[in-house]
């Protein structure tokens, strides 16, 4: 099956936390390919990915990186899918400097910018899950049961203080 979405990661480092993004998209039945690309060491890498992604029918980019972070904001710079990026921890900063460098992107290139490390993550996979449900009903159920999930698992929480 063609992946619907692709997670992107500029260094294996980063992996432990890029996979909390695929394990989310599989809950959902969602294919995705995860792959490693930098847009500081590897830009021609970066730039065939994104002609990839396009061609073999990718809806949504998740980019996940740390200290600079530009690799969300050069894909967004390539392409017209929606990319979402996710800020890491890379550096002694803690990941604020992952977040401002993914949040600060310059009118006309948008980039969805999710929490810094595994929340982020797996909330770039749920966001992903919504953009594709616009077009694929199934979806939308799955995410409609998925909220309601969320909600009862807060009630059991509350009922056991």
């Amino acid at each position: 099956m063609k992946p619907k979405v692709v997670i992107v990661m500029g260094s294996d480092s980063d992996l432990p936390v890029m996979e909390e993004a695929a394990k989310g998209l599989s809950e959902f039945g969602v294919p995705c390919r995860i792959t490693i690309a930098s847009a500081h060491r590897s830009p021609e890498l970066v730039d065939e990915l994104v002609r990839d992604a396009e061609k073999n029918g990718a809806e949504v980019i998740i980019a996940g990186a740390g200290a600079a972070a530009h690799l969300a904001g050069v894909i967004a710079s390539k392409t017209i899918l929606p990319v979402i990026g996710v800020p890491l921890e890379g550096s002694p900063l803690k990941g604020f400097d992952a977040l401002f460098s993914t949040v600060q992107m310059p009118p006309g290139v948008p980039v969805a910018t999710m929490a810094v490390g595994k929340a982020g993550a797996r909330n770039a996979a749920v966001l992903a899950v919504q953009i594709l449900a616009r077009k694929e009903k199934p979806l939308q159920g799955l995410l409609r049961s998925y909220k309601k999930k969320l909600a009862l698992d807060v009630m059991k929480k509350a009922r056991r203080l």
